[in-house]
């Protein structure tokens, strides 16, 4: 996650997709664990695909994802977030019984060279991963989820653990490099159907063009490379493609404009797995122009619409909302406004979310925990509360009593 250029602006931005030095979550938030999310028996049956605007699993069920983002990986401490205060197995227990369905899980490349070596764990509360490299904590933490019955996305947040890049390459990260990551992580993990595919680099911006034909800039053809070349590996993984920042001399948040994606669709080899995912913010990110119209905040629905709903509505692909997040929920707030306006949105065009986000140390957003690591946000729960759908089956099928069992400390 972070801020975006406005038109003729340099926007100043914080890093909260993955800044471990933002400030905490607004002091006036509950500190009460929500109560555990009561779903139905249809529980959701990976592999997904798609048809039309929707998702559809492999018993036939139109399903939604319905998440969070826990990041950590794409950081210099090479693991999720939080584990210095806490056990990783309650840390997921506790995203289950808050409802949410899916992580989407963030990493950079530097994530997979030998010389990075986890941190930043509390190994008295985590003795089990203790020794563990950087893939082996990434194995733990994706099948500790899968096993619970949430599903798994991953996400190219960074090249390296030191910032995001407005490319899918840098001058020390290749696209061929990338693109051999993503297959090294669709084959390793082919044999779990819960985790679900790939979002292929967090927010393009900047330089990133869409429908150019210029291959160095143009992000739909690098996620088509991309997104074929997984597929080859695995065809069961969803492809999950972000916009760009700018379109047209129209400005967006950052992977927020799908306007392109009309006029220059992506066109992968295996035609139902495409999901686009756009990612929106409130005022606590940037201010943007339509905070401030006078019909705000009745005017949101045709901003979305303009810049990516359009794409539901036009029964062209699924849409995952990536990321959306902030720290007021209050009705009264402007913020607080568009957190409400964009969870009914997404609950009335039955999309597909993951918010941003799980961890207590987003700078700019808080999260659903609090600072303390084990309290979640009242209010933010209940908010999302309003828009949450099924599990999916567990890994494994006898359910994951032996990996519940967490140190609560």
């Amino acid at each position: 996650m972070i801020a975006c250029l406005a038109i003729g602006l340099v926007a100043a931005f914080l890093p909260g997709g993955g800044n471990p030095a933002g400030k905490g979550i607004s002091a006036d938030v509950g500190s009460a664990a929500g109560d555990a999310v009561k779903t139905n028996d249809k529980l959701i049956q990976p592999p997904l695909h798609t048809s039309g605007s929707d998702l559809i699993d492999s018993a036939g069920k139109k399903v939604n994802l319905t998440g969070v983002n826990w990041f950590g990986f794409e950081t210099n401490t090479y693991a999720p977030h939080g584990l210095w205060a806490r056990n990783w197995k309650s840390m997921l227990d506790q995203i289950k019984s808050t409802g949410f369905n899916t992580i989407r899980l963030p990493y950079s490349n530097q994530l997979f060279d030998q010389a990075s070596k986890p941190n930043g764990i509390n190994y008295h509360l985590n003795p089990d991963l203790k020794g563990l490299t950087s893939m082996q904590l990434m194995d733990k933490i994706v099948r500790g989820a899968t096993d619970r019955g949430i599903m798994v996305l991953l996400d190219r947040h960074r090249p390296d653990s030191q910032a995001q890049s407005e490319l899918w390459y840098t001058s020390t990260v290749s696209e061929q490099r990338w693109i051999d990551d993503w297959t090294m992580l669709a084959k390793h993990f082919k044999d779990d159907p819960l985790v679900i595919g790939g979002d292929l680099h967090n927010e393009p911006r900047g330089k990133a063009t869409w429908g150019s034909g210029d291959k160095s800039t143009d992000w739909r053809l690098a996620a088509e490379r991309a997104g074929d070349a997984i597929l080859k590996e695995n065809p069961n993984w969803l492809v999950v493609v972000e916009g760009i920042e700018s379109y047209k001399n129209d400005y967006y948040w950052w992977g927020g404009n799908l306007m392109g994606a009309h006029d220059n669709p992506v066109r992968l080899s295996v035609s139902d797995k495409l999901v686009y995912s756009p990612h929106d913010y409130g005022p606590g990110v940037y201010q943007q122009s339509w905070f401030q119209a006078p019909n705000y905040p009745n005017n949101l629905e045709s901003v979305w619409n303009k810049h990516w709903a359009y794409l539901k509505h036009d029964n062209t692909a699924p849409l995952l909302l990536g990321e959306f997040g902030g720290k007021s929920v209050s009705p009264s707030t402007v913020e607080g406004k568009w957190q409400h306006a964009t969870v009914a949105f997404a609950k009335k065009n039955s999309l597909n979310y993951t918010y941003w986000s799980w961890n207590a140390n987003s700078g700019d957003t808080g999260g659903v925990l609090n600072n303390d690591w084990k309290t979640v946000n009242k209010a933010k729960v209940a908010m999302l509360k309003q828009y949450q759908a099924p599990f999916a089956e567990p890994t494994k099928k006898s359910g994951a009593s032996d990996e519940s069992k967490a140190d609560k400390s």
